[in-house]
């Protein structure tokens, strides 16, 4: 089968007093194993207490050396570019130069007057605070860009990433549009967890037909998937478990995300493994759906001894 590599999630989901001896010792086991990646997501309103994505990177930039951090994605339609581009630039600095940021416009269905956002404009907003970001961490300390929201005349931004040009920029979000845009803009597609992986194999087509007719050579983008998953003994148990928490994460709406869990005995998970990587994915950020750390540390191990050495 095509190589892929294997990255995780970090536990995010805040319950009570943040397990800072778990989260580390769960990093650092994910380092030892040999996993690629630690990444995070965004949940800035909604009904799951999660820490803010980029400000918990910060955690893993000082207990690893070598795991790349993620998150995917951050609905920047919402946050100030500038502002997000010193915050990423403070994690790439704080991680050496290990960051990669996801960036999404996060959909209509969003409460934009929440965030002083415009939601008749909110995606010519989003595109141009991705070229204003970019700005910010060019070379050129003084930065100035003239665009239909935000004007920056002269402006002193000195502190620049130490990944040049820029962090990798990976894109969400699964409209021709959005994937248009992310072939131009980004450097990746990061295909959603709440996605199946029918619907993530006909935006890999989208994706590879974007970067033929945009002239890009689709050696330098990279193209990946979320997979929320569970692995259990019981199948029964899993898929259950799986269920409860995708309610946790996206409360009723996760009722209309159909089969998008990788669930059940450590075979039927590499089975479903499997399906992602033929359909497209280079890079699978594993998502398990324990309720605390130590349940993800479990699935962490479970997942490095009996599911990944099955799919060769």
């Amino acid at each position: 089968m095509t190589a892929a590599s294997f990255s995780v999630s970090i536990p995010q989901i805040l319950d009570g007093d943040f397990d800072a001896a778990g989260v580390r010792d769960y990093l650092v086991r994910a380092e030892e194993l040999g996993f690629e990646g630690a990444w995070t997501s965004e949940q800035t309103v909604g009904g799951a207490a999660m820490l803010a994505p980029l400000e918990l990177l910060s955690w893993p930039a000082a207990c690893t050396s070598r795991l790349r951090l993620g998150v995917a994605v951050i609905v920047s339609s919402l946050h100030d570019p500038l502002q997000l581009a010193a915050a990423a630039t403070a994690v790439d600095r704080l991680s050496h130069g290990r960051l990669d940021l996801g960036v999404g416009s996060g959909g209509d269905f969003r409460p934009f007057a929440a965030f002083g956002v415009a939601r008749e404009t909110f995606i010519a907003s989003y595109t141009e605070g991705i070229e204003l970001m970019k700005a910010a961490w060019a070379d050129d300390p003084i930065v100035t860009f003239h665009g239909r929201f935000r004007d920056a005349d002269g402006v002193s931004i000195p502190l620049k990433p130490v990944q040049r040009p820029h962090p990798p920029l990976w894109f969400g979000g699964g409209a021709p549009k959005a994937l248009a845009r992310a072939v131009r803009l980004g450097d990746g597609f990061m295909g959603a967890g709440s996605s199946t992986t029918a619907h993530f194999r006909g935006a890999v087509a989208a994706v590879r037909e974007e970067l033929a007719g945009q002239g890009r050579d689709d050696a330098g983008f990279r193209i990946g998937k979320r997979v929320y998953l569970v692995v259990d003994d019981d199948a029964d148990r899993a898929r259950r478990a799986a269920d409860e928490g995708l309610f946790r994460i996206y409360g009723a709406m996760a009722a209309r995300f159909g089969d998008v869990a990788v669930t059940g005995t450590p075979e039927q998970v590499a089975d479903g493994l499997r399906e992602v990587v033929d359909a497209g994915a280079q890079t699978i950020l594993l998502n398990p759906m324990g309720f605390d750390v130590a349940a993800d540390r479990e699935q962490l191990e479970r997942l490095h001894a009996e599911v990944l050495p099955l799919l060769g």
